[in-house]
């Protein structure tokens, strides 16, 4: 198909681009336009020894990294926050050609780093401060918690949002004093690695952040063996494989992995406003978003109503290939997870469903490109009924009671993200309160909670460990030095007490501790 690419794409700029990456092998990967099919670039393959050179690089930058104060460290970040929104365009660009989602998509994933940029540059000072607490004897004795930084933190990025993903997961790790050794997907690593640029622009030290690219089963072992953290954004399954290595490696790891994230509509729901906002909780990125809605409970007393509005507005969306802000869907990232797509729709037919709309890929717009899709009668014996299938694709449900639409919500292996709907907000957070899950949202699908960079966000249940945002998203990437000081010998029994005098007077403190709330 003919699609005028953005000017600012040319072949001088992401070469420059890829050029970053340690390649020592000659082997390369074809990094295609997703709208088109169109080659964009080569990029180099890193071998197990390039990544272990790129480690200790890392680590040589860590080193005066961490010596380096605070607020040096946290004014590279200041700079970078205005770099990263007067170039938010241009990382739209990338972020489109590589893979293939709509534009209003593409900048809002230019936001997020700033987003995160400017949460911990205000938490940061306060989280990795000295803080000074009470030793076991009072005025004698004191404990100071130290925060110390991990040294190098693997981070493995997802092809669906390469660039919040590659990059936001970065930030607090960088501020607390870690470098970064950071595997994109080999599909969309064009925009973090333009991350990387404006950072080192803002002041970051070169060699401090670090990009290696291959396929995981090549790339991961040696990342993994060679980190002192990691931070990976996956399926579930390659999540417990990174887990279990790092378990073994005694490192830390933080994993938000997959979900089957479920809606519950209420029946005093706002259905116009319930359709608009939906229709972005499904159909975002085309449905490639890790707390999109798969799942919709419907009350059995407006089902019809609410099915029909539901379908009717799927069926009128705008969805086709464009550099401009019109289309309102675009593609997926890439013909296979097409594939995939399909083969859970067709599964789901042959076994009863019912398409509602759409389900079908549609070729003339893009090699890739699948129509919006609502079905109707899915079961636990479908792949779509139990499996994320990662793609514009909804099941809508009947219930009966809210006891069972929770009940429902819940069975699945999955936490991830849920959604509950309804005009009385005390009632909604009561529902949303019962659900299995490390996010929900009252009145809205995902964006409330994923963009509240102040609490944490991960998963609970096969959905993972751990969360980004908030302090923890910060404190994570940092060990803690216990650091105590008695300033007399007081710890014992005093020349010439005997022991059980000592005991007497052990607990006799220990009673006066407690009333006088001294410890």
């Amino acid at each position: 198909m003919s699609l005028q690419r953005p000017a600012v794409l040319t072949d001088d700029f992401m070469r420059g681009l890829v050029a970053r990456v340690p390649s020592t092998s000659g082997g390369t990967w074809k990094l295609t336009e997703v709208y088109t099919g169109e080659h964009l670039v080569d990029l180099p393959q890193s071998t197990p020894a390039d990544i272990e050179r790129a480690f200790a690089t890392a680590r040589e930058a860590q080193r005066a990294w961490a010596a380096t104060p605070l607020r040096r460290r946290l004014a590279v970040f200041k700079r970078a926050h205005e770099i990263f929104v007067a170039n938010a365009l241009t990382t739209a660009d990338l972020i489109q050609a590589e893979s293939g989602k709509n534009r209003r998509m593409a900048v809002e994933e230019s936001c997020d780093p700033p987003m995160v940029m400017s949460h911990y540059l205000k938490r940061a000072p306060r989280l990795l401060a000295p803080k000074r607490h009470g030793g076991p004897v009072p005025v004698v004795s004191h404990s100071t918690e130290i925060r110390q930084p991990k040294g190098v933190v693997g981070i493995i990025a997802p092809w669906n949002f390469p660039f919040a993903t590659g990059i936001s997961d970065a930030i607090p790790a960088l501020m607390a004093g870690n470098a970064v050794v950071l595997k994109p997907d080999n599909k969309t690593a064009l925009s973090p690695l333009h991350g990387i640029a404006m950072l080192e622009q803002a002041g970051l030290p070169e060699g401090l952040f670090q990009v290696v690219c291959g396929e995981g089963p090549d790339v991961g072992p040696t990342l993994i063996d060679n980190a002192s953290y990691v931070m990976f954004t996956g399926s579930t399954a390659t999540g417990r494989t990174i887990g279990e290595r790092a378990g073994r490696n005694l490192i830390g790891a933080c994993l938000e992995l997959g979900g089957k994230n479920p809606q519950i509509v209420l029946d005093d729901v706002d259905a116009e406003e319930w359709v608009s906002s939906t229709l972005f909780g499904v159909f975002g990125n085309t449905g490639q978003i890790c707390m999109h809605i798969e799942r919709i409970y419907l009350p059995d007393s407006r089902y019809d109503e609410l099915k029909q509005k539901f379908v009717r507005a799927a069926a009128a969306l705008d969805v086709r290939a464009a550099y401009d802000f019109g289309p309102e869907v675009g593609s997926l990232v890439s013909v296979d997870q097409m594939h995939r797509v399909l083969s859970h729709v067709e599964d789901a037919v042959a076994k009863g469903a019912t398409v509602l709309t759409g389900g079908r890929p549609r070729p003339d717009l893009g090699p890739a490109f699948f129509e919006p899709t609502v079905l109707e009668g899915v079961t636990t014996d479908m792949l779509c009924g139990v499996t994320e299938t990662f793609g514009p694709v909804v099941a809508l449900h009947r219930y009966r009671s809210v006891d069972e639409a929770v009940e429902l919500a819940n069975d699945t292996d999955y936490g991830l993200n849920a959604s509950v709907w309804g005009s009385d907000l005390e009632r909604a957070q009561a529902v949303a309160a019962r659900i299995e899950s490390g996010n929900v949202n009252v009145n809205d699908a995902l964006a409330t909670a994923y963009a509240s960079k102040s609490t944490p966000s991960g998963g609970v249940k096969q959905s993972g460990v751990g969360a980004r945002h908030g302090d923890q998203g910060l404190l994570k990437y940092t060990d803690v030095q216990n650091l105590a000081v008695l300033k007399k010998q007081v710890l014992g029994p005093r020349p010439g007490q005997d022991y059980d005098a000592y005991v007497k007077q052990m607990l006799s403190g220990l009673r006066m501790m407690r009333r006088t709330r001294l410890r």
